[in-house]
C-alpha cells in the first residue's frame, strides 16, 4: 500500500520541482531588467550614512508635496477657476442679452452703470470696429484655456481677450455686428488667485519641518560618527576619548567597543606581564651561563660557548620584542624627516650609499619608538644585503608611505609573503635576517599593522628588494 503513495508524491515533487526551474527561467529576464536600473540608481546614491539617511527623510516628504499639490492644482484650483471663468461669461452673456434686446439704451449709459455697481465691469462699446490681432498666449494658459472654453460656449461669438497686458485685469472684447463690446474686470473675478498662498504655507512648513528634521537627524548621526573615529584610532594603536551617546541601540554598540577595548587592553597587558617574568627568568639563567662560563678557562670551546649565549641572548630579546608589539607605548606627533636622517646617517657610518627624499608635512602622529624599530629593521636588511640604499617618504592627506628600496639579490615574488612568518629563513641567494632569528620582518609588519597599515615588498628600481610601508595618517 505504501509503495504507490510513496511513487505518487516522488512524481509529484519532481513535478513541483520541474515547475519552479521553469518559473526561475521566465522570470529571469523580468529580474535582470529591474535589477539593472536599480544598479544605476545605486550607483549615483550617496554612500555616507548621513547623506542616505536625508534622501530617506526628504525623498518622501517632496514626493507627499507634490502630489499634495499635484491634486490641488488639478481639482481644486482648476475647478474653481473653470466656475468663475463661467460666472464671468454669463454675465457677459446677460449684459450682450440686454444690449440687443434694449435698443432706447443708444449710448449704453445705464448698461455700464450696471454692469459696474452690479457686476464689477467696466463696459464700453468701440463703434464700427474689428477685433485686434491675437495676441502672444501666455506660458501657463491655465486661465485662458478655462475663459475661452466658457466663452465659447455662452457667448457663441467672435471674442479677443487679453490677460497678459495688464496684471490685474482682464479685457474682453466681443464682435456685436459692426460693434465691438470691451469689457475690463478683475482677474481675480475670473481667476483663483489665492492658491499661492497655499503653495506658499506648504512650502514654507516642509521647510520648517525638514530643517528640525536635518538637525535631530544630525544629532542623531554624530554619535555613530564618534563611534567609527573611536573604532579607527583605537585600530590605528591611538587611544580616542571616546563616551557613548544617541540612541540606545548606539549606546549599546558604543558601550559593546568599550567592553572590546577593554578586552583587548587587559588581554594585552596580561600577556605583556607574562612576558616580562618569563624574560627576567630566561635573563637570570643566561647571566649564570656568562658567569659561569667567564670562571672557566679560556678555550675555544669556551668561546663558541660564550657566542651561543649570546646568540640566545639576542634572539630572546628579539621574540620578547616580537611577542610584545610595543602595544604600551602611545601615539605623538613625530618629526619623520629627523627620524629617517638618523637611519641615513647609521647606513653611511657603515660605508652605505644611501639617499634620502621627503615629501609632504614631516609631521606624523605615529609611536616613535615602534616606527622607529621598524624602519630600523628594514633599513638594515637593505644594508646587509645591498650597496646602495634609497628611503622616500611620502605624506599626503591620506597615508604615510616610506619605501627603501636597495640594489642586492632581492627576494623571489613567490617567496614575499612567506618571509613574514615568524621564524623563516631564506636558504638561497638572499636571507633576509641572515644571522638573525627570523623575526626582523614578522616585526616590522606587526607594528605596521598595529598602526593600521602593512608591509608590501617588490622590485626596486636600483634592482634589488623594495619595501613599502603604508600606514593611514
Amino acid at each position: 500500500m505504501l509503495h504507490p503513495v510513496a511513487a505518487a508524491l516522488t512524481r509529484g515533487l519532481a513535478a513541483l520541482d520541474k515547475l519552479g526551474n521553469r518559473v526561475g527561467r521566465s522570470l529571469r529576464p523580468v529580474v535582470k531588467c529591474v535589477g539593472r536600473p536599480l544598479q544605476i540608481i545605486a550607483r549615483y546614491m550617496p554612500k555616507g550614512l548621513y547623506p542616505r539617511a536625508l534622501v530617506i527623510v526628504i525623498a518622501p516628504v517632496v514626493l507627499l508635496q507634490s502630489v499634495i499639490a499635484y491634486v490641488f492644482m488639478e481639482r481644486h484650483w482648476q475647478t474653481v477657476t473653470q466656475r468663475l471663468s463661467s460666472a464671468v461669461s454669463a454675465d457677459i452673456a446677460m449684459l450682450i442679452d440686454v444690449y440687443e434686446s434694449y435698443p432706447q439704451d443708444a449710448d449704453t449709459t445705464t448698461l455700464s452703470r450696471i454692469a459696474a455697481e452690479r457686476l464689477g465691469m467696466d463696459l464700453d462699446i468701440i463703434p464700427d470696429s474689428d477685433l485686434p490681432a491675437p495676441g502672444p498666449r501666455p506660458f501657463f494658459s491655465l486661465l485662458d484655456n478655462a475663459l475661452s472654453t466658457e466663452l465659447s460656449q455662452q457667448v457663441a461669438r467672435p471674442f479677443w481677450l487679453d490677460t497678459v497686458g495688464r496684471s490685474s485685469l482682464i479685457e474682453i472684447r466681443i464682435k456685436l455686428g459692426r460693434d465691438v463690446m470691451r469689457i475690463l474686470t478683475r482677474r481675480n473675478a475670473a481667476y483663483a488667485s489665492n492658491s499661492h498662498i497655499f503653495l506658499l504655507w506648504m512650502i514654507g512648513t516642509s521647510l520648517i519641518l525638514l530643517t528640525i528634521a536635518v538637525l535631530f537627524l544630525r544629532n542623531q548621526i554624530r554619535p555613530i560618527l564618534k563611534l567609527a573615529d573611536a573604532a579607527e584610532a583605537f585600530g590605528k594603536g591611538r587611544d580616542a576619548d571616546f563616551r557613548p551617546r544617541g540612541a540606545r541601540e548606539v549606546r549599546r554598540a558604543g558601550n559593546a567597543f568599550i567592553e572590546m577595548k577593554r578586552r583587548v587592553e587587559r588581554s594585552i597587558g596580561e600577556r605583556t606581564t607574562m612576558l616580562n617574568g618569563v624574560s627576567h627568568d630566561l635573563r637570570t639563567i643566561l647571566t649564570r651561563f656568562r658567569l659561569s662560563l667567564a670562571l672557566m678557562e679560556r678555550s675555544s670551546e669556551i668561546e663558541a660557548l660564550e657566542k651561543d649565549v649570546d646568540e640566545m641572548s639576542r634572539m630572546l630579546e628579539d621574540y620578547l620584542a616580537f611577542a610584545r608589539g610595543d602595544a604600551g607605548e602611545v601615539a605623538v606627533e613625530t618629526d619623520i624627516r629627523a627620524l629617517l636622517e638618523e637611519l641615513k646617517s647609521d647606513a653611511e657610518r657603515q660605508g652605505h650609499q644611501t639617499g634620502l627624499k621627503v615629501v609632504g608635512d614631516p609631521l606624523v602622529v605615529i609611536r616613535p619608538d615602534a616606527f622607529r624599530r621598524l624602519l630600523t629593521n628594514l633599513v638594515s636588511n637593505a644594508a646587509r644585503y645591498g650597496d646602495r640604499i634609497a628611503i622616500t617618504a611620502t605624506h599626503d592627506a591620506r597615508y604615510l608611505i616610506v619605501m627603501v628600496d636597495d640594489d642586492g639579490p632581492g627576494i623571489p615574488s613567490d617567496q614575499r609573503e612567506e618571509v613574514f612568518r615568524p621564524f623563516f629563513r631564506l636558504d638561497e641567494a638572499r636571507n633576509v635576517d641572515g644571522g638573525g632569528t627570523g623575526l626582523g620582518l614578522a616585526i616590522a609588519r606587526d607594528i605596521a599593522r598595529a598602526h593600521g597599515g602593512d608591509i608590501i615588498l617588490g622590485d626596486s628600481p636600483l634592482g634589488g628588494l623594495r619595501a613599502t610601508v603604508r600606514l593611514p595618517v
